[in-house]
């Protein structure tokens, strides 16, 4: 595998940002190759208050994908749950536009929808699952790992006096905290709304029972059961650490069929 670390300015974000790239060495036995394949890719987003880093650092992401054909582009997400904040980046709009047209002109990517995945664990399995219950035309398949599914219940569970602080990060990234239910930020209204297209991904959802977010995963998986989705949901005992999403991330792997 390659390991590139690309520093690049965004006109989205309206500042210099990081990227860091897995992506497979071909090694052509044909000195004739003209090297035209070109590689599957997974987004694959961090948590909150970490960084486009802690994927490397906490698994051994690289060794996983080994032989797989498959890119995994790791972009830094900052705190922004991944959505256009209220102040501050438009960090939807720089995922879902901006990064894949430069991620193209840069590397040998696939431009199928069928070849297009992202996964996350905590912030990024929220992440994750609204880029593809937004954009469901852009990816096939997406995997939450300890997410933060329910927005509502994230918001809710913070509003009163002692968590002030936590309350204003909050409204910069989602706005007025009352209208978020139902809002484009709410994967329940999203998937709804998608069970009713006839494009659907492909969603993969973990929780350890010991969680803190486990409650609001079984929300979720409860009420997306039923909606026509190809949905697979796993947990096992475990709480939010990267003993088991480095497992689960294995997993992920596997489950989307890529040998």
């Amino acid at each position: 595998m390659i390991l590139s670390q690309i520093n690049l300015c965004s006109d989205v974000l309206e500042t210099r940002c990081t990227l860091n790239v897995l992506l497979p060495q071909r090694k052509p036995t044909n000195p004739q190759d003209n090297y035209q394949t070109t590689f599957r890719v997974l987004y694959l987003l961090h948590g909150y208050s970490d960084d486009q880093t802690a994927w490397q650092r906490w698994t051994s992401i690289e060794r996983y994908v080994e032989g797989l054909n498959l890119a995994v582009l790791m972009p830094a997400g900052q705190n922004s749950f991944y959505t256009d904040m209220l102040h501050g980046g438009k960090y939807f709009t720089f995922l879902t536009e901006e990064l894949p047209s430069i991620a193209h002109d840069l590397f040998p990517l696939s431009s199928d929808r069928a070849d297009t995945f992202v996964a996350g664990l905590s912030m990024g399995g929220y992440g994750a699952f609204k880029l593809a219950l937004s954009r469901p035309d852009l990816y096939a398949a997406a995997a939450s790992l300890s997410g933060a599914v329910d927005i509502r219940a994230l918001v809710r569970e913070h509003q009163d006096p002692g968590n002030a602080a936590w309350l204003e990060k909050m409204q910069n990234i989602f706005g007025d905290l009352e209208k978020v239910s139902g809002s484009p930020h709410d994967l329940f209204a999203l998937a709804q709304k998608v069970s009713e297209t006839a494009i659907k991904p492909r969603l993969f959802q973990y929780c350890g029972t010991e969680d803190f977010l486990y409650r609001d995963n079984l929300r979720f998986r409860d009420f997306i059961r039923p909606l026509g989705f190809d949905y697979t949901y796993e947990e096992t005992p475990g709480d939010h650490s990267w003993v088991h999403w480095d497992r689960m991330i294995q997993k992920v792997l596997g489950w989307l069929a890529l040998k």
